[in-house]
């Protein structure tokens, strides 16, 4: 018989916090940093309910789940949100024109290195302003926390960046070309419908394994996190840019081609930390693209999460903006040197499942 496995000493152990302790520190100094930057900027930080009607409206992001119960003991459920992104759509709506939030926010079956059940998601918005104003704020966030760690470089898993080079800018039809030779705006036409066959027949020629039962987007995100994601942002970060509008849904189509949107990707040492929109502010449109995500939901995981209507009939009048998500967490494991997201987190989540 084997012994048994020794188990990991649980993160308050004073040993175990003295090694974490240094990441947390820096964590609450690049934390102070970005908060000054932002101050610097004109924007208000603003600080959203976790509690909401609806979680998020994308196909596989996963929520926790709870009940309102009422004095007189009627329940409705709510959730955690996965992003504070449309509640500060909603203050746009408002009338403030740039804001911050560092929000705590919830995703479900997602534990791991570089994931933990509940993080911290840093966003930020513009009225106004395109979204490359945004990747501006990319690059001086990663040159400020940098800075603040005193790290001349960002490093995982052996591979490294220089967080004060301007970043690249590459798109994805660009990447998939470049890194699986892939002509992946071949597949999608103008009107922003996919060919599925088109797609699986040059994702067999490059490799990629194809179920008979895998939609355009399967395939799409199989290439996608195979063949070029473990290729971004070494040397210096990339932004990957013009996301299919299939692949965007909460993002404006391009000007110049109605087949991409205006969402982007920041990757450092092969790790994603912020993804960015051109937002989109036509309600009925946002409407059909969550009923799209809502019944791939439903095809796959067999459930869905209900509509914002708040969320629907504030869209009509917000102003034109962009806005991004950052994972904060995953900047400071970058700056400070750390392995795991769980070495950056004050207090984190037990373990479960095991």
């Amino acid at each position: 018989m084997n012994p048994p496995s020794a188990k990991a000493s649980p993160w308050w152990t004073p040993a175990v916090h003295a090694d974490r302790r240094p990441f947390l520190i820096g964590r609450n100094a690049i934390q102070a940093a970005l908060r000054g930057y932002f101050a610097a900027e004109d924007f208000i930080e603003v600080d959203t309910a976790t509690l909401q009607v609806s979680p998020g409206n994308e196909a596989h992001l996963h929520a926790f789940s709870t009940l309102a119960v009422t004095t007189d003991g009627q329940a409705e459920p709510f959730y955690l949100h996965t992003s504070p992104e449309f509640a500060c759509k909603k203050l746009l709506a408002a009338g403030e024109p740039r804001i911050s939030c560092f929000a705590h926010v919830y995703r479900n079956r997602e534990r791991g290195p570089l994931h933990h059940p509940e993080f911290t998601m840093l966003e930020w918005y513009r009225t106004g302003e395109t979204y490359e104003s945004l990747m501006a704020d990319c690059a001086g966030i990663l040159a400020l926390a940098a800075e603040t760690a005193k790290a001349r470089k960002f490093t995982y898993r052996g591979f490294e960046i220089d967080p004060f080079a301007e970043p690249e800018r590459v798109s994805v039809a660009e990447a998939f070309e470049r890194f699986a030779g892939i002509d992946l705006l071949a597949s999608i036409a103008a009107n922003g419908s996919t060919d599925r066959t088109r797609l699986a027949s040059e994702a067999g020629r490059a490799g990629i394994r194809v179920a008979d039962d895998d939609g355009w987007a399967d395939i799409f995100s199989r290439i996608l996190v195979e063949k070029v994601e473990p290729r971004l942002g070494f040397g210096r970060a990339t932004i990957l840019d013009e996301y299919p509008v299939s692949e965007a849904a909460l993002a404006r189509p391009s000007e110049h081609d109605p087949r991409v949107a205006e969402r982007f990707e920041l990757y450092a040492c092969g790790v994603e930390l912020a993804n960015g929109f051109g937002e989109l502010t036509d309600a009925v449109e946002q409407r059909h693209r969550f009923e799209i995500e809502m019944a791939e939901k439903n095809r796959v995981y067999g459930e869905r999460y209900p509509l914002d209507e708040d969320f629907l009939e504030a869209l009509a009048v917000m102003p034109e903006a962009s806005g991004i998500a950052l994972g904060f967490d995953r900047l400071v494991m970058l700056a400070t040197g750390a392995s795991r997201v769980d070495q950056v987190l004050w207090a984190p989540v037990a373990e479960y499942g095991r």
